[in-house]
């Protein structure tokens, strides 16, 4: 049986990845939540907020941390732009439609990644928040740490805007109902745009904080969008709310199952996990029934 200490390291491990996906899936359940398309190249949007971090560093160097808010910027833009040019001319097509189109997407930014920057695996050396936080005698490492702070702030600097502003009332008006809002003089059109590219800010800058401490090569966004997906269904299609718990929850649930019974059993928890809540919730934890 692991030593408290050990317990207690691993639990705060898993709260600060866990903070990581909810971040992840923040910005999937906004896309879906406003315009109900489910985004399968989410993950790519990660990878590109890592290659982002990590060439800003490599060529320039400027510290992860420091051009988050650039990167942020440019997945901003990536994402408003992808919208403006592929997908809204899905907006009104059949689900099967929208699917294939967003993983075809999946699969071509996968290449072009594949193509220019190869299949190897980088990482970025010496970042500021290297070496390891004591907590009580808890051994925690520093890029970790500063992550999962990270997480924390944008999610509720995503949170405040959606809830306190007119911008983010027009969001959630258009998420609620397209044709009520338009009659209101909402452009939906302006606010699809703009969920895509909150959205891909919210998982390039999951992607920066991660290229501090994790691997960065061109399939890196599928570790992470099966999981985001699954937070997204635990945690309720549309609720911002839903998703930070829902993340933390899988986060903690991984980390200690990977602990208590073994690495190989970590997805099969979460999946069992995600299965009964379905059974016994099946809008999610904080979703709308």
């Amino acid at each position: 049986m692991p030593t408290t200490d050990i317990l207690l390291q691993t639990l705060l491990s898993g709260i600060l990845i866990g903070l990581i996906y909810a971040l992840v899936a923040i910005g999937l359940t906004i896309i879906f939540g406003v315009m109900d398309v489910v985004n399968f190249a989410h993950g790519e949007f990660l990878m590109l907020g890592m290659y982002s971090s990590f060439w800003l560093f490599a060529i320039f160097a400027l510290d992860p941390l420091l051009t988050l808010p650039l990167t942020a910027m440019m997945l901003f833009v990536f994402g408003f732009l992808l919208y403006r040019l592929v997908i809204r001319r899905i907006t009104d097509a059949p689900m099967l439609s929208q699917i294939f189109t967003t993983f075809g997407l999946m699969i071509l930014f996968r290449g072009l990644a594949q193509y220019f920057w190869k299949p190897d695996f980088r990482s970025i050396g010496h970042s500021s928040v290297d070496g390891t936080l004591s907590i009580g005698g808890i051994q925690i490492g520093l890029p970790q740490f500063a992550a999962g702070i990270g997480a924390i702030v944008v999610t509720v600097g995503i949170h405040q805007f959606i809830t306190r502003t007119r911008t983010g009332a027009a969001l959630e008006a258009t998420a609620a109902d397209r044709d009520a809002a338009r009659l209101m003089g909402i452009d939906s059109q302006k606010m699809f745009g703009l969920a895509w590219g909150l959205g891909a800010a919210c998982a390039g800058v999951a992607g920066g904080l991660l290229s501090t401490f994790f691997p960065i090569f061109p399939e890196v966004g599928a570790n992470f969008i099966l999981i985001a997906f699954v937070v997204v269904n635990l945690g309720g299609f549309g609720s911002i709310a839903g998703a930070f718990w829902a993340g933390i929850i899988v986060g903690v649930v991984e980390v200690m199952g990977g602990l208590l019974l073994g690495p190989q059993y970590k997805l099969a928890l979460v999946l069992a996990l995600f299965l009964v809540v379905l059974m016994w919730r099946p809008q999610g934890l904080l979703g709308k029934a």
